[in-house]
């Protein structure tokens, strides 16, 4: 019986592990299908957060390191997980059970890191305030003595206050002091880091702006003004200020820039570029030379830009050609990128050779180093061996010198001369964008900004002159970008020789009523003028253009006159037979166009924000358009049957309201801006396409928008990765059956006097892709979403509502009574709420919906007669100890002409303030208290809000009687933020 007894104790001891062991062992192909599900649940987390990150990154975030390691972690588990899916082909069954442990594990793993995929607070922060601007460039080779020569002047030598930095074109200069820059940017010895490009033809005005938007100050027209401004300005500030591409001394005073002395109050330098020493003694610089890259600098500059590396010396032979070819670059970086650069992807030994042939017959002198560097970067031209590239490559010469050129304004110019040819306009833009991108890699275009932000490119001023001197376009005639006030003398460009002639970007007064030009052969005449954007029409500038001016043009293509003040164009224009595009933009003056019968080959007609009040006569033969822009706010209607006659248009954009049917026929239309009268309209369309819309569209259905409104703006979208497709209904029925028609890639839904709508719930699986919803004016809405029925996670994409005078609305979103926390799912990416007007709604925010409010910045409640609460705190305990912070992003809480308004939040609900930047509260008599969380230090002293920038109240006494739910907030002073306003 002892033995027994033993027995069993001792198989008591082994029965859980060996249960576990049977249990790994024979469910592992369970447990690998769990793991396997769980895996995907983590994946797809992985991929909202991500989704996240690239929104919050395009806002001007900066995602969190937790956020990153997080992402990283579930990297790592997929690559684990690859492996155990490898050896769970192989396993045998001595191994099974140890794979069924290792695949238990995985699991629980797995499952802690989708847990930890929850960042309550968001994903990204703010960036910290920005004092100058990162930019693009290369590393740098053999200029790090230069470099550190520069860094010391800057930050250890107090007595030099002013440097250049001067060398021969393409030596480096620029993208030395890029780096330094972007160096600059780390330290903290200098407030702002300021870089100005003067280029040849110096333009003091623009100088002025562009250092006045680095300091975020305006400047005003008065030139004396402006100067005093900037000087103002610059003398409160410590900073550097790099002024590029210096061709002549120039008095500093003269564009505001404070005479760089010594001051110990603050720290001041003053960096120039130029390829004149002389310049930069002139203006009192202590000169730093950059002189040509060694000889193993240059190798290693060069074998940097091969894709094939330092393995392109292992062959002696080739190893031999690539050292002459080297060689003849003269120890310019210039040189050395650009023809590296043409040299990608070649790995065979006979194209080295003949590559060095080419280039030996280009540079026939080195004792010119400007022939020397010009000869270096046409064979990089020649070695494109694409004429359709190549003529891409020379346009760009048209523009002037240092002029940032938007990618989309380029590839519509490359169409307009019909150096791109498709059958479709997105396929034109995407072989657009594919030269673009061929002639970067190549180093003969740079990736920039334009100063709207937009993706622009830009060409090196030396590049440029080569590109003017190519032999095969020797006939452009180009004076873009000088300040001109008068046309050049007529002798100039009227020879007959010139095939395109650009004097965009100049201040032309007047053309004289006498000049005829005989230019038979000339393609291409730009004069468009600066864009300053629609509210800021150019004071002067030629408003007539004389009937004999285009005369002798019978052979022009191309006429731009953008952004001119011309009142009218003359008859004569309609002589013109082989014009191809007629651009218009923003002519704001333009009243009256003459009849264009006589353009037969006509493809693109842009008359975008022009004033006209008619259709030009016979436009309907222009059979050939395939791109129509008549955003013209005086143009009443387009004749029936007019539309039809283009069946060939891809771009139509037009204020006017149209017929369905018509524009349905339209087949070929890609980008379609327009409105439908009614929703009759509307269904017209939709029959008569089959609810096929093109790729962008932007429309509204029942009546046209204000000049401000959305479709006034349209702008060309086919080079942006994101479609915003945008709808608007105003003013018409929306049945149920109505939400059948909606396009599946809406992306912004505005819906105004719509008084039969009652919620957007019945049409939720057409709202996934919404981002931006607006409504307005729609007396049958009572919530904007209705789960009481059934669930729908359809509006999870929303970041803007905006809802306007809504007399019945009662609620956001009403709920079932068995129906827990929908609105994480619902709102989880909403940013800004705006509620004016909504007379009924006595609560905006219930409990259950704070959970999923962590992303929203920006709150406003304006002139809602009967709110009372912002959040409903009634599902919080009352009397808890503990504070529970919401909305944890918001920066502007805004609280405007609500009387009934008692409070934002109770219970111990609070916002926290640290990214708070602006607090607006006017006109709410019954709220006493603010239940604001101020930040504090680290001894644990509350604080001023870091981001805040302005406080406005009314009245003033109300805010002196204010209570705060911080028991500390009365120890900090925020009178200096504070603003009492009369009217807002």
């Amino acid at each position: 019986m002892e033995l027994i007894g033993t027995a069993i104790g001792f198989m008591k001891c082994l029965g859980v592990p060996t249960c576990r062991y049977l249990d790994n062992y024979r469910k592992l192909e369970e447990k690998m299908n769990d793991l396997r599900l769980r895996l995907d649940d983590l994946n797809v987390r992985k991929r909202d957060i991500e989704l996240e990150n690239e929104s919050e990154i395009r806002g001007g975030k900066m995602v969190k390191k937790e956020v990153e390691k997080w992402l990283d972690n579930v990297e790592k588990m997929n690559a684990e997980i690859e492996k155990i899916e490898q050896k769970l082909v192989v396993v045998s069954c001595f191994s099974r059970a140890r794979l069924g442990k290792l695949v238990r594990k995985k699991i629980e793993e797995v499952k802690e890191i989708h847990r930890q995929g929850c960042f309550s607070d968001g994903v990204a922060i703010d960036r910290p305030p920005a004092k100058g601007v990162t930019l693009l460039t290369s590393d740098l080779e053999g200029e790090t003595d230069v470099n550190n020569q520069i860094w010391q002047l800057l930050m250890d030598d107090d007595q030099v206050r002013m440097i250049g930095v001067c060398g021969m074109g393409g030596i480096g200069k620029t993208t030395i002091m890029k780096h330094i820059n972007n160096q600059l940017l780390k330290e903290d010895q200098f407030r702002k880091v300021i870089w100005v490009t003067v280029s040849k033809e110096m333009n003091v005005s623009k100088v002025q702006e562009d250092i006045a938007r680095c300091l975020k100050h305006s400047l005003p027209e008065d030139e004396l003004e402006r100067a005093t401004t900037l000087n103002h300005a610059l003398e409160r500030t410590s900073y550097v200020l790099i002024l590029d591409d210096v061709w002549e001394r120039f008095s500093l005073s003269k564009i505001g820039i404070p005479d760089p002395k010594p001051d110990e109050q603050r720290k001041v330098k003053v960096v120039l570029t130029s390829r004149s020493k002389e310049v930069c003694i002139s203006m009192g610089c202590k000169v730093v030379q950059v002189k040509p890259l060694s000889k193993q600098e240059s190798m290693n500059l060069f074998l940097n830009h091969v894709e094939l590396g330092h393995s392109v010396v292992q062959d002696p032979e080739l190893k031999k050609i690539v050292n002459s070819i080297v060689k003849k670059c003269g120890g310019l970086p210039l040189a050395i990128v650009t023809i590296a650069g043409s040299m990608k992807g070649v790995y065979d030994i006979h194209e080295w050779r003949n590559a060095l042939n080419e280039l030996c017959q280009h540079v026939k002198s080195v004792k010119q180093w400007d022939n020397e560097v010009f000869e270096c970067l046409m064979f990089s031209y020649n070695r494109l061996a694409d004429s359709e590239i190549q003529n891409c490559f020379v346009y760009c010469s048209l523009y002037p010198e240092d002029f940032p050129i938007k990618r989309r304004e380029l590839i519509e110019k490359w169409i307009d001369e019909g150096f791109i040819n498709g059958n479709t306009r997105q396929a034109m833009y995407d072989r657009g964008h594919s030269i673009l991108n061929k002639l970067e890699n190549n180093s003969l275009l740079e990736r920039t900004q334009s100063l709207s932000s937009e993706l622009s490119v830009k060409m090196h001023d030396v590049i440029r002159d080569m590109a003017l001197l190519i032999e095969d376009h020797s006939r452009f005639f180009v004076k873009a970008g000088l300040q001109l006030k008068e046309l050049p003398d007529e002798r100039e460009w009227t020879t007959g020789t010139f095939d395109k002639v650009s004097l965009m970007n100049n201040s032309i007064l007047e053309i004289p009523s006498h000049i005829s030009p005989k230019c038979h052969n000339l393609s291409t005449l730009l004069l468009q003028q600066r864009d300053l954007g629609w509210y800021r029409v150019l004071e002067t500038g030629f408003e007539t253009i004389p009937g004999t001016f285009f005369e002798h043009m019978n052979g022009l293509k191309v006429l731009d006159l953008s952004y001119t003040n011309i009142m009218n164009l003359p008859d004569s224009i309609s002589n013109l037979g082989n014009l191809n595009s007629l651009v218009l933009r923003c002519c704001y003056k333009l009243r009256h166009l003459p009849s264009l019968a006589g353009l037969k080959v006509l493809k693109k007609l842009d008359l975008y924000n022009t004033t006209i009040d008619k259709i030009p006569p016979q436009m309907e033969t222009l059979e050939n358009l395939t791109y129509l822009a008549l955003q013209a706010e005086g143009l009443k209607e387009l004749p029936t049957g007019t539309l039809p006659m283009f069946s060939r248009l891809q771009y139509l954009a037009t204020m006017l309201q149209l017929k369905g049917e018509e524009v349905g026929k339209l087949s070929k239309l890609e980008f379609l801006s327009c409105i439908f009268l009614c929703m009759e309209e509307f269904r017209k369309y939709n029959s008569t396409t089959g609810t096929k819309w093109p790729q962008n569209y932007i429309c509204s259905v029942g009546s046209s928008l204000s000049r401000n409104g959305p479709l006034f703006g349209v702008e060309d979208m086919f080079e942006k990765p994101e479609k915003h497709n945008t709808l608007f209904f105003v003013n018409c029925d929306l049945e149920e059956a109505d939400f059948a028609m909606l396009p599946m890639d809406l992306s912004y839904f505005h819906v105004e006097k719509c008084d039969d709508l009652k919620c957007l719930s019945d049409g939720t699986s057409l709202f996934h892709g919404v981002t931006l919803c607006h409504i307005r004016e729609c007396q049958g809405i009572e919530c904007v979403i209705d789960l009481s029925s059934s669930p729908s996670y359809s509006f999870k994409n929303i970041e803007r509502l905006v809802l306007g005078k809504l007399c019945n609305l009662l609620e956001l979103v009403r709920v079932g009574p068995t129906f827990e926390s929908p609105c994480p799912v619902i709102f989880s990416r909403l940013r800004l709420i705006s509620l004016e007007k909504c007379s009924r709604m006595k609560k905006l925010f219930s409990v259950e919906m704070l959970q999923g409010l962590q992303n929203l910045e920006d709150l406003t409640v304006r002139d809602c007669q009967e709110m009372e609460k912002i959040i409903d705190d009634n599902g919080i305990r009352n009397g808890s100890d503990t504070t529970s912070l919401v909305l944890p992003k918001l920066r502007d809480l805004s609280l405007f002409s609500s009387p009934r308004l008692k409070t934002i939040c109770g219970n111990g609900v609070m916002i926290p303030t640290n990214f708070l930047r602006y607090l607006r509260i006017t006109e709410c008599p019954e709220l006493k208290r603010i239940p604001l969380l101020l930040p504090q230090l680290e001894n644990g002293e509350p604080s001023i809000p870091p981001f805040l920038t302005r406080i406005c109240v009314k009245p003033r006494e109300w805010w002196e009687s204010i209570e705060w739910d911080d028991p500390n907030a009365m120890n900090v002073d925020l009178s200096a933020f504070v603003s009492h306003v009369e009217y807002f």
